[in-house]
């Protein structure tokens, strides 16, 4: 949720109010609610921090931080942050470089769901994903509902915001990137080999992929499903896909 001041985001919620404090994000102000327990462990850490940082610590009462965070479940904590900077296409490339890994990014055609993003960056951060694209229209951007949902993971993973994606496809491939998607059709995902510079799409939460960037893919993945339900949560399918791409990059040694 947008604050008064359009240059400033919300970071909600206990947890990821502490990876943000321990990243270089730039923080404005922390909130915390009257009469919360100082003396709970998170509670303190989190106020050493911002006292570290000589961050200004405002207490309000339960309705301000309410209203702030639209109704979200805040747990008495609440930072107002600059707007989310979006990296660049170089920067998640450098990211690989810095992970000393083949570049592996995950595309977002349209998803339209903040949470579905927000858990789809926490299992990037899990898996070792070097970054994620989104596109800039039609499509939730990184809001303090993706911040919260992500648990801190968007502080970790780079997200670039591009207004083409189609064009980014092409420079991707342009790199040595192989493009793979997602579709009811397709090789059975559990034959995936995502090994060396590699990214997969995920598709908009109903229509699926676009025709567009269908026609720039490499190889289509499907995910098997033999039961009534015929199509999976975004955030779902991505974290399946993306751990079959772990899988192929990290196989298990046998002792």
């Amino acid at each position: 949720m947008k604050h008064d001041q359009e240059n400033e985001e919300f970071i909600i919620g206990r947890h990821p109010v502490v990876a943000a404090l321990k990243s270089g994000s730039p923080i404005n102000k922390l909130f915390i609610q009257t009469g919360v327990k100082k003396d709970e462990n998170i509670i303190a850490d989190i106020l050493k921090l911002a006292r570290k940082k000589h961050l200004v610590i405002s207490e309000v009462p339960k309705q301000k931080l309410d209203r702030l965070s639209g109704g979200q479940n805040h747990q008495g904590v609440l930072l107002a942050v600059a707007a989310f900077e979006y990296a660049t296409i170089d920067d998640l490339f450098e990211n690989a470089k810095k992970q000393a890994v083949e570049p592996f990014f995950v595309i977002l055609d349209n998803i339209e769901d903040p949470h579905n993003l927000g858990s789809i960056i926490r299992t990037a951060d899990a898996a070792g994903v070097s970054g994620v694209i989104i596109p800039k229209h039609r499509a939730v951007g990184l809001t303090s509902v993706v911040a919260k949902t992500s648990a801190g993971a968007i502080e970790r993973v780079p997200v670039a915001r591009v207004t083409n994606l189609s064009a980014t496809v092409k420079e991707l491939k342009a790199r040595g990137m192989w493009i793979f998607g997602t579709d009811i059709s397709g090789t059975d995902y559990r034959r995936w080999d995502a090994k060396g510079s590699v990214a997969v799409i995920i598709g908009n939460e109903g229509k699926g992929i676009s025709p567009l960037l269908k026609k720039q893919v490499d190889e289509m993945l499907t995910i098997p499903m033999i039961g009534n339900i015929q199509s999976l949560n975004a955030s779902v399918a991505a974290s399946v896909l993306i751990y079959q791409g772990f899988n192929s990059r990290h196989p298990l040694k046998h002792k």
